[in-house]
Parts: C-alpha cells; structure tokens; sequence
C-alpha cells in the first residue's frame, strides 16, 4: 500500500510540493500530538490531495489540533488504513454497517451539499437504455468499499438478476475514465462525483438507474480522540465557511473537483445516515 501524509503548508504552494510531510513549525513542536485523517478516496490520488490539504491546514491552524493526511492509492487502501485503527479522523460512509458501527466511530459533521444517488450510467451516446442489456458486459465501479458507487447499483444489478461482469478502477475517476475511454459498458457511479467529472472533462452521460437520495459523506473521529480534540476539530470544520479566509479556501477547492461553492460543513449528530443503516438489513450478503 501507499500513502501520502499531506504537510500543513498553505494549499496555494502547489499540490506536487506539499504530497510529502514537511511539517513546518508543527514538526519542530513535540508537544502536539499529530492525529491521522483519512477521507475516501473520491478522485484521483492528487485531486483527492488538492482538496484535503488546503481544508486540514486551515482546520489544524484554526483547531490547534494537528491533522495529517493519509490516503491509500485506493478508496479500498483508505478505508484499510482505518478498520486496522491506523487513522483518528475520517471522512467516509464506509462505517455504518452493524459490524463496523460497534468499532466506536463517531459522526462530527457532514458537508453540506445536494442530495446524492447511487447511479448506473453510460455515455451519452450508448446504445444501451435499460439495465437488463448489461447482461454479460463489464461494468466498472470505484472499489469494493464505495457504498454509494458500488454497493448501492451492484445490489440493484443483482435484485434485477443482471449478471454483469463487475471491475474496480480504484476511485470514481478512474471507474468513469474506463467508461468513457469505452472499455466498459456502464459505471455504478457517485452522482455527485459523476456530475463533477462531466463538469471537468467535458464528458456527457445518461443515468439507466438511480438510488433514493442520500446524504453526502459524514467527517468521523475514533473513540481513541480525547472529547475536547473531537469538539475543537468538529468547531474548526462548521465554522469554516463563516470565516472569509475559510470561505475562500472552501471555495476554490470545490471549484477544483466541481462541487458547488456552497458545499461547506454543517454539524451532525449521525441520525442523517439511516438509510444507510437500512441498506445493510436488505442487500445481499455479499455486499454487507
């Protein structure tokens, strides 16, 4: 596995720069404690980089809680790195099944953004128009961790009884870059991260199926993180986009990976994520 500890120097300094940890002041200061934060990898290694490490140097600066970035070459490497207890911090919807819920991660916030789906799409221009014709065909999906991107349009191919052939381009861009460089039929897609992807590469599709809306992804902290670092990290996200220096930053990230300038943080207390809870009671087994 590989990972990338992202350094607190301002985001402006360039990502290829700052994908190494140079510490700064905060290396020269043994009395912090460095705490691990581990958010899905939704893009590409280096667009996943370029959106975090502006957002945790402002929040660590604001906090005074020092957060490190760790990201696995894969969304499936990421989400490793936290059920072996390796990070304090995470960003994902991978935690909410009965058996992961019992590990003690506890929801802090969520980013605020539009309702998400769980899709199946081709390119704009496919012959295909309806599930039952990716019959036998390869169908690509982020990993097998994505819950929104995989576990949400296998479980729908698998009710139809649509034996699809299922392959894993490692981050949603690398699953809707094999889509549209024709080597799979369709994708099971993140429509939010989908929308953003058309928006950057200039890419049209069309949805064959899509979820019920679902809340956007929930920021989480282990129960090894002191209550008051909880709270001083949780306080340094809501109130981010309040702050014209944090608006800025929030801003011009989203623009990066195509997410509305409105998507900032807002606080939550987990609850929103029931239908999350309820997809683990029905899907099939090997999707739990």
């Amino acid at each position: 596995m590989q990972h990338f500890l992202i350094s607190r120097r301002h985001w402006g300094v360039g990502l290829l720069a700052s994908v190494m940890w140079v510490g700064a002041a905060w290396a020269q200061s043994p009395s912090h404690t460095a705490y691990r934060f581990s958010p899905v990898n939704q893009y590409g290694i280096q667009l996943t980089a370029s959106y975090w490490n502006p957002i945790i140097a402002y929040v660590s600066e604001k906090s005074g809680v020092k957060l490190e970035l760790k990201i696995g070459r894969t969304s499936a490497d990421t989400t490793a790195y936290v059920l072996a207890q390796e990070v304090e911090f995470v960003f994902s919807n991978h935690l909410f099944s009965p058996e992961r819920e019992q590990l003690g991660w506890k929801v802090l916030s969520r980013r605020q953004t539009p309702p998400i789906h769980g899709q199946i799409i081709v390119p704009a221009d496919s012959p295909i128009t309806k599930l039952a014709q990716l019959q036998g065909q390869e169908v690509a999906f982020p990993g097998p961790e994505a819950l929104v991107a995989y576990k949400f349009p296998a479980a729908q191919l698998m009710a139809q009884k649509v034996n699809a052939k299922f392959v894993f381009g490692g981050n949603m861009d690398g699953a809707l870059a094999q889509l549209f460089s024709g080597k799979v039929a369709a994708v099971g897609a993140n429509s939010q991260l989908a929308e953003g992807y058309a928006r950057r590469e200039g890419k049209k599709y069309r949805v064959l199926w899509s979820s019920p809306p679902l809340h956007d992804l929930a920021l989480m902290a282990s129960s090894k993180v002191p209550d008051k670092t909880q709270k001083a990290v949780a306080q340094a996200f809501t109130g981010m986009h309040k702050d014209p220096v944090g608006r800025e930053i929030l801003q011009k990230v989203s623009e990066q990976v195509g997410l509305s300038d409105q998507a900032y943080f807002i606080p939550s207390d987990g609850s929103e994520y029931a239908p999350y809870r309820d997809f683990y009671r029905t899907a099939p087994a090997a999707l739990r």
